[in-house]
């Protein structure tokens, strides 16, 4: 069965910016060996979105920019990479990092995913333990507009297991609470985002507890 969620969490339908900016104020010192679990699971997403030196990648909800360094090695120096995050203490880590390894073409922008200003059409999109951001419709529109036709999008992250998998449940459970200000939508994280993609297809990881997504950008056809 599926754990019952404590009546803050379970009654909210929305995401909180102001509870994950207070959540990640807390989390950004120890956020790193926190997700050292699924580094597994980050390394399979880049590797599903294939891509080739010279690309334009999009870091949708970068944190501390724990992806940038696979994400730099994939697209080579010509490629660029654009980091979204709202954290302050987050992307100011990740701003360390990039200094620290000197990644070229890498963009940071501190901004809530959307009204951010992307300046540039990507490739590619990943979406790695960014529950709170693949619930807001406003967030995912912003992504989408900067995405080439056909550009790759995979999402990945934490979800309910099958309830014959309770015990699985149990661990996601307060692995939830941890990361995300909303759990509507737990059960399939990418609903909001796969009618936006062909070739959709979901794979389960973690016994149930995680799941890697992935599709091509359809974008929308605009009527004459």
């Amino acid at each position: 069965m599926i754990p019952a969620m404590p009546r803050t969490r379970l009654g909210r339908q929305a995401p909180d910016r102001k509870a994950a900016l207070a959540q990640y104020r807390r989390r950004a010192g120890f956020y790193d060996l926190e997700l050292a679990l699924f580094e597994p699971l980050r390394r399979r997403a880049i590797a599903l979105l294939d891509l080739r030196p010279g690309a334009v990648v999009l870091d949708v909800g970068c944190g501390t920019g724990l992806s940038l360094g696979l994400l730099s090695q994939a697209v080579g120096a010509k490629g660029r990479i654009v980091g979204i995050e709202q954290s302050p203490e987050m992307i100011e880590r990740a701003r360390q990092r990039v200094a620290q390894h000197q990644w070229p073409g890498v963009t940071l922008l501190n901004s809530p995913v959307e009204s951010a200003a992307i300046p540039v059409k990507a490739d590619a999109a990943l979406f790695h333990f960014t529950h709170d951001i693949l619930r807001q419709p406003a967030a995912l529109a912003t992504v989408l507009r900067h995405l080439r036709p056909g550009a790759r999008v995979v999402a990945s992250g934490l979800k309910w297991a099958s309830p014959l998998l309770w015990p699985v449940n149990l661990l996601v459970l307060p692995a939830a609470l941890h990361s995300v200000t909303s759990t509507e939508g737990l059960a399939e994280p990418w609903d909001r985002l796969s009618p936006h993609l062909d070739g959709f297809e979901v794979e389960s990881a973690y016994f149930g507890g995680a799941y890697l997504a992935r599709g091509l950008h359809k974008p929308v056809l605009r009527r004459r």
